[in-house]
């Protein structure tokens, strides 16, 4: 037998190798679950079955979930700081709302949409297009652009081993991303702040890049509401807005599309967002950060600490005129 070895990564079983007890027992319901996905393992999409992930009611990521060599090391913040503070403008303006708005979202079923320029277009259940991965937690600062900042364990996997599961085409320069949206689900978005749905984007040499995952979950649990669930992206090198959450639809398309936040206010947030300590918000600095949970501002590091990975993605762009 062949076993992939990943420099960096633990060794030995996958998670999704060792058939669950549970799963064993309901195996009947399992095959017919199988057989409403044949049409997604007519595209390749679904190779196996991966068994210990799964979500109910239980919070806990079940199985494997490897460390990676991309985590930093300093303090996290605590849940509850990361799961009460936050913005997520679909559930309301204030950083407290989110947690107080969600309660009843129901982040399941859920279906993900991939298409544009790409040879394997699926529609696919989020827990199903979720197995198809093996599970990692990035512990990554994360830099909000109201010049307050968190340590975050989150739980997913890169985006690049998507990007190469669905085949996109040469034509396929740039990624959209879309939020859901449901008025009734999310209250937020009765109001006319930005125009719905939230959409975002990367170029594609971003998206490709090692450091950008979407995530499933954070602090080994799967993700809470008023964190994105149950599939957010995570660029740690940008600024916190373009890490959308509750993503149904990810498209790659030929031109750089027009992503919510820079369309509503061209002049203050980019389409490229990268963390620099140098090119402050017109109505505050962003030379310093207060770390959320710790007393004290610290300085703001060029792409939130992550230039070795990132830097050379922006060789010879005036990053004053690319913000």
């Amino acid at each position: 037998m062949l076993i992939k070895k990943i420099p960096g990564f633990e060794k030995g079983l996958h998670w999704y190798d060792i058939t669950d007890e549970t799963l064993y027992l309901r195996r009947r319901e399992f095959i017919k679950g199988a057989l409403v996905a044949g049409g997604a393992v007519a595209l390749g999409i679904l190779a196996r079955p991966f068994p210990l992930f799964s979500h109910d009611d239980k919070k806990k990521i079940r199985g494997k979930i490897l460390k990676s060599k991309y985590s930093t090391d300093e303090r996290q913040t605590s849940y509850k700081d990361a799961t009460t503070f936050n913005n997520f403008y679909e559930f309301g303006l204030d950083k407290r709302d989110p947690a107080a708005r969600s309660k009843d979202f129901k982040p399941r079923p859920w279906t993900v949409t991939i298409d544009g320029e790409i040879n394997r277009p699926a529609v696919l259940d989020v827990d199903e297009l979720i197995r198809r991965f093996q599970l990692e937690e990035r512990v990554y600062r994360m830099r909000c652009v109201e010049a307050w900042s968190m340590v975050i364990p989150w739980v997913g996997f890169p985006l690049a081993s998507l990007i190469k599961a669905f085949e996109p085409t040469s034509k396929a320069k740039y990624v959209t991303f879309t939020t859901l949206h449901d008025p009734g689900r999310m209250p937020g978005q009765k109001g006319a702040i930005i125009k719905w749905p939230y959409v975002e984007g990367l170029r594609m040499d971003e998206a490709m890049n090692p450091l950008t995952i979407l995530s499933a979950g954070m602090y080994g649990e799967f993700l809470p509401n008023q964190n994105g669930a149950p599939i957010r992206l995570v660029v740690p090198w940008k600024y916190g807005f373009k890490s959308i959450k509750s993503i149904v639809r990810i498209s790659f398309v030929t031109e750089q599309p027009a992503t919510s936040w820079s369309e509503l206010a061209p002049h203050e947030y980019g389409f490229y967002a990268n963390v620099n300590p140098q090119v402050n918000h017109p109505r505050w600095s962003q030379r310093y950060e207060q770390k959320i949970g710790k007393p004290g501002r610290v300085p703001t590091l060029l792409f939130n600490g992550y230039g070795d990975y990132v830097a050379h993605l922006y060789k010879g762009m005036d990053l004053k005129v690319f913000i």
